[in-house]
């Protein structure tokens, strides 16, 4: 399995309400330095809507700025409709919503 299907794999996993960082998701694919792979890898994703892609975010909190299906604010609303909390400034508490994969 390639590097992308990996992180499409390790991103199906995150459930509604709970979100992931970049860097968490490039740790548990193996590829602990490679954040901005993820990104891009998430950037292609072949299957909106199945990989969810939203659930990742900034490992400070933020959404991404250019999320590639609408942008920030269209990912607050999808997040928010999971029940995950955005503030104005687009920031998650990460304390709250941070999933670490042991759900």
């Amino acid at each position: 399995m390639g590097f992308f299907e990996e992180v499409y794999k390790a991103v199906k996993q995150i459930p509604k309400g709970k979100v992931a960082t970049y860097g968490d998701i490039a740790r548990a694919v193996g590829s602990p330095r490679a954040s901005r792979q993820v990104g891009w890898a998430l950037h292609c994703n072949p299957e909106f809507g199945v990989i969810p892609c939203h659930r990742v975010i900034f490992s400070n909190g933020s959404v991404c700025t250019g999320f590639a299906f609408g942008g920030k604010e269209v990912q607050k609303a999808m997040l928010e409709e999971e029940g995950v909390e955005v503030s104005e400034d687009f920031k998650i508490d990460l304390k709250k919503y941070r999933w670490r994969g042991e759900e």
